[in-house]
């Protein structure tokens, strides 16, 4: 892990399959690919829908946030830190994840991409 612009973030090839992680990008990228099992919460909506990630999230574990390339999720990370949440961004977001040959659905559950 290291602190690019006071935000902590983390590697893709970092992650294992179980960690927590948490998609803010829009729902148009969401359906043409995502990680499987990702909590989706698009950064436009995240203020007004905190409480789903509340009731979602780990209580003790870290929370790995990812959009498109690391932008958004840099934002919604570092707002998650100052709100004492374990959080860390996903350095290179979904385009390095499906870079890395990790798995990519669609919003049917089938084979998918990232835009």
């Amino acid at each position: 892990m290291h602190f690019g612009s006071g935000v902590p973030t983390v590697e893709v090839a970092d992650l294992k399959d179980d960690d927590f992680l948490l998609d803010v990008r829009e729902d148009d990228e969401w359906q043409a690919g995502h990680a499987e099992g990702a909590l989706h919460i698009p950064l436009s909506e995240f203020a007004a829908r905190y409480g789903e990630f509340t009731e979602a999230a780990p209580q003790d574990g870290r929370v790995h946030v990812i959009c498109r390339s690391g932008g958004r999720s840099a934002q919604v990370a570092m707002y998650l830190v100052q709100q004492g949440v374990d959080a860390v961004n996903v350095d290179g977001g979904m385009q390095v994840w499906a870079a890395a040959a990790r798995p990519v659905v669609d919003g049917r559950g089938q084979p998918g991409f990232v835009l």
